[in-house]
């Protein structure tokens, strides 16, 4: 059988490169996709080095709107099939909606809901056509309940895991498997870019990128669909289920605005 080629944005640090040396592990030849060429061809020299995988990376940033065309366009004149969809590039950003730079609001809109809609439909035909493959996306714990001063990104994460859930349905009986890893605070670049490194979300319980993306992995090959990783990051999402959503606000209100 041939070997498993495997997109994966936001490939240059944290959750995104750890899912690349998953998948490098398990002979999975890969498609490394983010904005830093040189942290990519980093580890593409490293996992070629390591588990002998053939690798492209492709310097792109997701915050363009062309970005996704451009993207398959080139894999296709290259003549690289896609079998393996991860959606992982995303940010955050900390702060009331009325002052949070306009630009950097509707950024994040574009590279965690519009990027990732547009990836996969673009892709997912000729997993649909091959009867076989799968998306991985990666949401958040974020996406169980709204986030005040970060709403925003909590709303994109929303979207990312409702979207997961509603694809996986479609695809019940095509042989594509759909999966949403939603990890809770991770131990990533993510809280620095979002600037939320001081929160008490951040210095209460966090998880390295490395046991996220295991996490994730595991549950994609097992074809699992929603994937929490950690205790007491499962039993947040799940309680949220069972608190007044007010409750819930406040709750996550504090966690990221007091130090």
């Amino acid at each position: 059988m041939t070997q498993e080629t495997v997109l994966i944005t936001g490939a240059s640090a944290g959750i995104g490169w750890e899912l690349a040396r998953q998948f490098a592990a398990d002979k999975s030849n890969l498609v490394l996709v983010a904005r830093r060429r040189e942290r990519l061809e980093e580890l593409a020299a490293e996992l070629r080095g390591r588990y002998g995988v053939d690798i492209h990376v492709v310097a792109a940033d997701l915050g363009r709107t062309d970005a996704p065309q451009t993207i398959v366009d080139r894999l296709s004149r290259d003549g690289v099939t896609i079998d393996v969809l991860v959606n992982n590039a995303g940010f955050g950003a900390l702060g009331p909606v009325a002052e949070l730079d306009l630009d950097r609001q509707m950024e994040m809109i574009q590279v965690n809901v519009a990027a990732l809609t547009h990836l996969t439909r673009l892709l997912l035909p000729g997993m649909i056509g091959r009867r076989r493959g799968g998306i991985l996306n990666v949401g958040s714990t974020a996406g169980f309940q709204a986030g005040p001063f970060m709403a925003v990104y909590y709303a994109t994460k929303a979207y990312v895991i409702s979207f997961s859930e509603a694809l996986a349905g479609e695809l019940a009986t095509s042989g594509v498997s759909v999966t949403c890893l939603c990890p809770g605070p991770t131990l990533t670049e993510f809280a620095a870019t979002a600037r939320m490194g001081h929160t008490l979300m951040f210095k209460l319980q966090t998880m390295t990128a490395q046991k996220a993306a295991r996490a994730g992995y595991r549950g994609f090959r097992r074809r699992k669909l929603l994937i929490v990783p950690g205790w007491i990051n499962y039993l947040g999402s799940m309680g949220v289920r069972f608190i007044p959503r007010s409750m819930a606000r406040g709750i996550a209100k504090r966690l990221q605005w007091e130090k």
